[in-house]
């Protein structure tokens, strides 16, 4: 018997060389080639040309608002941009045992009672998951007429949503689904690939809504060739430690919404919750000021979100003093005591300078520069800051310090919580006063520094 010729396919871009070799030719990725099986193409080479569709002017096309229906979980309907799209496809990700299938369990079961619903599970039996429901209290008449089907065979999947005619799909996950048409193992590169593009043609030609589970790999990334996240629709992820009750999802990619939407849930004995007033988790609830700690408006998409900023400035006893920053970019860390000791004066050359953002969650928006950095300074000088200030805005290398977006929503959502003073840019100064809330706008960081 003849062996099966053998290539190898880059899991970044999908590009396929005949041997292996560290570095991607294609992408110049490394390590990222696998060994498949190369699969022979389908059908003759002088294959007839189909026709072509007719071209049509943009300026004939009517565009119209895209219709959404509910998830059934309102936190998960924000992330995903005020609810599901029929023939919208969703890619959600995240570490093992965060909580993606309990998460869509409890959406299904929701959904169903309104539509019908298919579940498709390739990871657990129906005894499983029918555990979990009961463990979740989805079982009996409020679960609806959600159906489930245990199956891994692409072909058998679709002829069950062609049969069943589902206006909701979950495929929990793709990478056990494989084709028959291909001869790899399921997992691979081709199969994910393949199995997603019938899946998302399926969805775009009869409007049901696909919801892909995907892996993801010891970095954090979602496992499979990176084209997997250029066909689906929405990009979503989870974030937050396992061994935490809260968890994050957010989105990467939306065509039908905003991106960098945040959705925050508790896990329970019941599933997960959504929380109503994220802020009060990641705030910390101290008796007295503490130095070396800031309140930061945060901007997740459109939501504002305040999170506490702690930082620990002690006397370094290694000849190189520690930076590490957590839930913020430490290289960015670095670059603001730089600043702080050319244009304020305050130098940390010989201390070690600890970060924290305070819940476990990830602060990548440049307008944390300026909590950040009076953080810092309260913990040099063993003062703590006033109480019930809030601070926000970028500060560039020059010490000035520059407006953030959506100021306004941002002193709102502060004097709604009851803060009352704002440490803010100046040209994120409000033209018209805030009830119960102080703001001061300043130009450069020693001003912010004085305003204290």
């Amino acid at each position: 018997m003849a062996k099966a010729k053998t290539i190898y396919t880059c899991s970044e871009c999908g590009g396929q060389v005949p041997k292996w070799q560290g570095q991607c030719p294609h992408c110049n990725a490394w390590n990222s080639l696998l060994e498949t099986v190369a699969e022979s193409p389908s059908g003759h080479r002088y294959q007839a040309l189909a026709k072509s569709t007719p071209v049509r002017r943009l300026a004939d096309i009517e565009a119209a608002d895209v219709p959404r229906f509910s998830s059934g979980i309102g936190e998960f309907d924000r992330v995903l941009g005020g609810g599901l799209v029929a023939g919208g496809v969703v890619l959600i990700g995240g570490d093992p045992g965060i909580g993606k299938s309990t998460l869509l369990l409890q959406s299904l079961a929701q959904v169903a009672r309104e539509r019908p619903a298919l579940y498709v599970s390739g990871e657990e039996s129906g005894a499983q998951i029918a555990l979990r429901a009961q463990r979740l209290d989805l079982t009996g008449p409020a679960s609806g007429e959600l159906h489930l089907l245990a199956e891994i065979q692409l072909e058998k999947i679709l002829a069950a949503i062609e049969a069943e005619r589902p206006e909701i799909v979950v495929i929990d996950s793709i990478q056990t689904v494989y084709s028959e048409a291909l001869t790899s193992a399921p997992g691979s590169v081709a199969q994910v690939r393949e199995c997603a593009a019938q899946l998302t043609r399926t969805a775009k030609q009869s409007g049901v809504t696909v919801i892909m589970v995907g892996h993801v790999t010891k970095e954090g990334n979602l496992a499979g060739p990176r084209v997997l996240e250029h066909i689906v629709d929405t990009v979503l992820y989870f974030e937050g430690d396992t061994h935490s009750s809260f968890r994050l999802v957010r989105a990467f990619k939306n065509r039908f919404g905003a991106v960098n939407e945040l959705g925050v849930f508790a896990m329970t004995e019941k599933g997960l919750r959504g929380v109503s007033n994220p802020s009060a988790l990641f705030l910390s609830q101290h008796d007295q000021t503490v130095p070396g700690s800031c309140v930061l408006v945060t901007q997740e998409g459109t939501r504002p979100l305040l999170v506490e900023i702690q930082a620990l400035v002690d006397t370094a006893q290694v000849p190189n003093p520690r930076r590490l920053a957590v839930g913020l970019e430490q290289n960015r860390l670095a670059m603001l005591l730089a600043v702080l000791h050319r244009h304020a004066g305050i130098a940390c050359f010989d201390q070690d300078v600890f970060l924290n953002a305070v819940g476990g969650v990830k602060i990548t928006e440049p307008a944390a520069d300026l909590a950040v950095m009076l953080a810092i300074h309260s913990s040099l000088r063993n003062r703590p800051l006033p109480r019930g200030i809030v601070a926000f805005g970028e500060v560039g290398l020059a010490g000035e310090i520059r407006p953030s977006p959506r100021g306004q929503d941002r002193l709102k959502e502060a004097a709604k919580l009851g803060f009352s003073l704002a440490i803010i840019p100046k040209a994120n100064a409000p033209k018209q006063p805030i009830d119960g809330l102080e703001v001061r706008a300043v130009d450069r960081i020693d001003q912010a520094i004085a305003a204290l």
